[in-house]
């Protein structure tokens, strides 16, 4: 058995005013919003992330490139150019690794510039698959940190080293844009290129050591132009270190390496910022 409670006439009544009172007060007084939590910022951002580092994903080829696979360092490589020459450049590919046909080829075109380049396989032969939905960015960049990347990067330099190499730069491309502002920081390498970076901190800049470019899009939710500015700002202010930051109107994030071959004006924008990465080495590694 239960008992109902039953409100006269009069006393419902009696409460409409503070009822309109309550009312009031919570239209003209909203709650506050609610922040997200730290780890919901952090999910939110990987999956914004997310979006644009997945986007146009390449066809993977093994055999790409005019250059060999070869072990350095303790990681499976492509290598490209002259063995001999005193001066390399290390490539860091963006999350689909470095079996990418269009990052061979910028390689290659790196390599004819005079350098002996390398491309290790940081992802260890698991590159990002979008197709595997088991497995979104979130879940597959806990697996690959770009820390992770950063201190692999030490022993190829190392190994680059030992045969007679003695200026080293490094190029990143998204993902591997974050190794390379840690490599510029702790000035393992001579100069650092930075393009469509993801991930690239404020107080990495303010860091780095190395003179560094960094090549960014006009369109790019992962590191937007204004993010770019406040990059750039900071660099002016730190006249010791030499620095160029550019922003290519009308690309978005991946642009240098994941463009359509087909698609002449894509062409175009990828190979400006090509030569612009090439004049960067050219200045500091020459």
């Amino acid at each position: 058995m239960y008992t109902r409670s039953v409100h006269s006439p009069q006393s419902i009544v009696s409460d409409i005013p503070l009822l309109t009172s309550h009312l009031t007060l919570s239209l003209t007084h909203p709650p506050p919003p609610t922040s997200p939590s730290p780890p919901q910022k952090k999910r939110r951002e990987e999956n914004m992330a997310g979006q644009q580092c997945c986007d146009n994903p390449p066809d993977l080829d093994s055999g790409a490139g005019v250059g060999r696979v070869d072990v350095l360092g303790g990681l499976k490589s492509y290598v490209t150019g002259s063995p001999d020459s005193d001066t390399a450049v290390l490539i860091v590919s963006d999350i689909f690794g470095f079996e990418a046909p269009n990052l061979r080829k910028l390689a290659d075109k790196v390599a004819a510039d005079g350098y002996f380049v390398i491309v290790p396989d940081f992802l260890h032969g698991d590159p990002y698959a979008p197709e595997n939905t088991e497995r979104p960015i979130f879940v597959w960049l806990k697996d690959h940190g770009a820390d992770k990347g950063y201190e692999e990067a030490k022993p190829v330099i190392d190994a680059l080293k030992s045969k007679g190499v003695t200026t080293i730069g490094a190029a990143g491309f998204c993902w591997g844009a974050k190794v390379v502002v840690q490599l510029g920081i702790s000035e393992h390498i001579q100069a650092a290129v930075l393009l469509h970076p993801s991930f690239v901190t404020v107080e990495e800049i303010k860091a780095v050591k190395a003179p560094i470019a960094i090549l960014g899009a006009e369109i790019d939710q992962i590191s937007p132009p204004a993010l770019l500015k406040q990059f750039e700002e900071i660099l002016d202010a730190r006249p010791e270190v030499d620095s160029f930051v550019k922003i290519f109107p009308g690309v978005a994030h991946g642009w240098t390496v994941r463009y359509d071959t087909e698609d002449a004006a894509a062409v175009k924008s990828a190979e400006e910022a090509h030569q612009d990465l090439l004049g960067w080495f050219a200045k500091y590694l020459k």
